[in-house]
């Protein structure tokens, strides 16, 4: 399954070759027409599948593909969540991400009262039928979903595992991470959905 949010790559092209390669292949393909952000697409794609058990991971491959037999094995035994909890290589050039992680990991617990250490991650996979309501409740169709999903999943009573994983930063690639810039959107973020729980809205 393919679900592109307007990219400015070869991503489409890639995706169709893809496709005219496999013509019996069972490929889906979502093309959005304007940019709805990483959590409208992750759920657009979600909402299509049709197996027991979903999942996406980074594309970056900063935690490797190894780990998605342990996610699968997480939910076979009962867990309806299962993440990978990064594990940081040291690397001197990635402090400033390890420091902007833990960071937000700590704020994430002490604001919105979660036992969760790595909402952000970006490597999750779900029973799809437990998925689903949660799904319906969430706003925020950017990178808050991530934080958003778990906190909302949590209180919900489900069962998440966090298996841990290796992250290991590449250099090779451009990041679009800011950190003033998005430490400040993300802050805002967490106070507004703090208010949102204590409002009893959430």
């Amino acid at each position: 399954m393919f679900v592109d949010d307007v990219s400015r790559d070869r991503t489409r092209d890639i995706i169709r070759d893809i496709v005219a390669a496999h013509p019996a292949a069972p490929i889906q393909v979502i093309l959005h027409d304007v940019n709805r952000g990483r959590g409208a697409t992750v759920s657009d794609g979600f909402r299509a599948a049709r197996g027991d058990i979903v999942g996406y991971l980074d594309v970056d491959l900063e935690v490797h593909a190894r780990y998605i037999p342990s996610l699968v094995r997480a939910i076979e035994k009962g867990a309806e969540v299962a993440t990978v909890r990064r594990i940081y290589a040291f690397q001197l050039r990635s402090l400033d991400r390890y420091f902007m992680s833990r960071g937000y990991s700590y704020l994430v617990r002490k604001m919105l009262g979660t036992s969760l250490h790595d909402t952000e991650t970006g490597y999750k996979f779900f029973r799809r039928e437990a998925l689903m309501p949660v799904l319906d409740e969430i706003r925020d169709t950017g990178w808050f979903w991530d934080t958003e999903f778990m906190v909302r999943a949590e209180r919900r009573g489900l069962r998440v595992a966090e298996v841990p994983g290796a992250y290991v930063r590449r250099f090779d690639k451009t990041s679009t991470v800011r950190g003033l810039r998005d430490s400040a959107r993300y802050f805002g973020k967490l106070r507004a959905f703090r208010r949102e729980l204590r409002d009893g809205r959430a």
